[in-house]
This record gives C-alpha cells, structure tokens and sequence, in this order.
C-alpha cells in the first residue's frame, strides 16, 4: 500500500518545477541535495505517477508532473489567501476605516489628512475611496462606509453631517498671470479670460455657473474638468484661470497665484457618518484631525488673502491685457 504523500514532499516538488534544478530547489529549502532526491523520489514511488523524466542526469518534468503542480500551486495560493485573511483580521481587531471621499478631496487633501492620522493612530488599517456625494451617503448609511466627506447636504436622522470648512472660493491663475496685479478679482475681470471649470452636474461647477450667470459674465471656458487635480495643473500650466475652494489647492500651492474673489461665494464641504456606530471614537479621531489638516492648510494660504503675492514666490505685476 503506497505511503501517503507529505508537506516536505510537495515543497520540493514545488521547489523544483518554479527553480528548475534539483541542487537549486534543496538550496531553496536549505536541505541537502541528496535529501531532495530522496524526496522527489519518494513522491514519485508514492504517488504512482510518472513525474520526471530523466536526460543527461537532470529531471525534466512531465505533463503529470506539470497537472500536478496547477493542483499544489492553486492549493499554496489559497494558503496565502489565509494568511492575509489573518492579517486583515487582525488589523480589524486593532481597528479599521473605511472613508469615502468627493474627487475633489480625493488628492493631496486626503492623502495629508490620512497620514496626519495614521501618525497618530499606527495600528489601525485605513481603505480610502473616490464617489459621489449621493453614493457615500448611501454608503455610510449601510455601513459600507465608516465616514465621507461630501459636498451635498444630507438629510437623513440616521446620519450625523458637520462641517469640515466654510470658505469662500479663490481665483487660481498661472505665476506671472496678468489678473496676479490685482489683490482682489472681482467678476468683471472674468469676462473673456480663458477659464477652466469643473463639469456642470458638480457642486464646484454649480457654485461657477452661478456666478456667471448672477454677475452676466462674458465666459470664455476652455475646459471642463471632474477632478480637482486636472483643474489645477491645466491652469498652473497657462491654460487658464479657476474659482476654487482652497482645499482644492493641497499639493498645488507653489505652482499657482490664488486672489480672494469678491463678492464672496462661500463654499462649504460636510464630514457624515453614522449614528451609533460601533468604531465611534475611531471616526471621531478621524474628524477631528480632517479639520485640523483643513485649518492647517487655510494658515499656509493665509498670506493670500492679506497681501497680493504669489503662492510660491513673488512676480512682478504684469499689465492687464
């Protein structure tokens, strides 16, 4: 009766099919080379296949052989599949956030707030995803999310909605741009500029359109876009100028002149999670430190709505065209 097969058996097989020899497939394991003979030799007696066939002193493997070793590949795989389930459990012991965010935020912005974060909290396992403000709110209502930031206002008993930073939105402009002369911009000074919004059905591109059609504004909009990070690098490279919230500017500001834009359109972006969660302190945690990122950056922009200089370094004032 053929003995059954072992652990130690199946690794050098393994071993010797993906390294090709058998003196480099015992090196593999840290065995000897005439103990990795022995077990392939074995294995073959006590599977009653024909494995190898043998050229010139070496082992080639045969279509059994290779049949085999899908079989003992698919069977490693799911072993390893188990141990990243148990390192996945673990983390979620130690704990775990799930966050969505509006592809607005979805750049520099959440990158500097999850690092922040993970600083402060080195154990916990953070998954980050880019919807729209309709889908985190469901999301966070059916738990598949444990917090999103948003731009719409979210009416549900069930979710608890705050406010991440009210602003109101800035003009962004190429360095050495003619608009950067001014300390303040103002509609009329859009009429006819080269303008880069944000697609009409966003919150962004909303708050735009409105303006120009409240102040009648002559628009010459170039390009539309749906994420913030392609807004702001066509206009630091001189296609045109934008109305932004400063978050959107994270990652950008030594690449851009940013003016306050009057009258003032205050913007507004939401934190949501929901009530009676179990990983409340977690969120909480989380929150707080968005926030903090938020204040943080709008202390670095400061100096732009105090006195007319560029974000990365001062420009002489070129003459309006």
């Amino acid at each position: 009766m053929p003995r059954a097969i072992n652990l130690r058996q199946i690794e050098i097989f393994k071993a010797l099919i993906e390294h090709g020899t058998v003196s480099r497939a015992a090196e593999v394991l840290n065995i000897s080379q005439p103990a990795a003979s022995k077990l392939l030799m074995h294995l073959e007696s006590d599977t009653g296949l024909k494995l190898f066939d043998r050229y010139k002193g070496r082992l080639a493997p045969t279509a059994q052989s290779l049949r085999l070793y899908e079989e003992i590949d698919r069977i490693f795989s799911g072993v390893r599949q188990v141990e990243s389930a148990i390192a996945h459990i673990r983390r979620e012991d130690q704990g775990k956030l799930v966050i969505g965010t509006i592809p607005g935020l979805g750049g520099a912005f959440i990158q500097r707030t999850t690092m922040n974060f993970l600083k402060c909290n080195p154990k916990v396992y953070c998954s980050v995803q880019s919807l729209t403000s309709q889908w985190i709110a469901e999301y966070v209502l059916t738990r598949k999310l444990d917090v999103g930031l948003v731009s719409a206002r979210i009416d549900n008993p069930h979710l608890v909605t705050d406010s991440l930073l009210e602003h109101p939105l800035l003009c962004i402009m190429p360095i050495g741009h003619a608009l950067s002369r001014f300390p303040v911009i103002h509609p009329e000074h859009l009429n006819d500029i080269p303008f880069i919004s944000f697609n009409r059905d966003s919150y962004t591109g909303q708050k735009i359109a409105g303006i120009f059609e409240k102040y009648r504004v002559h628009t010459n909009v170039v390009l539309t876009a749906d994420m913030n990070p392609t807004v702001c690098r066509f206009v630091s490279a001189g296609l045109g100028i934008s109305l932004v919230h400063p978050l959107f500017l994270a990652g950008m500001e030594e690449h851009l002149v940013a003016r306050p834009f009057e009258p003032e359109t205050p913007m507004d972006f939401l934190l949501c999670y929901g009530r009676d969660v179990r990983n409340l302190d977690l969120i909480s945690n989380f929150v707080e430190e968005t926030k903090a990122t938020a204040a943080r950056l709008i202390a670095e922009l400061g100096a732009v709505e105090r006195k007319p200089t560029p974000l990365a370094r001062k420009t002489a004032p070129s003459p309006l065209r």
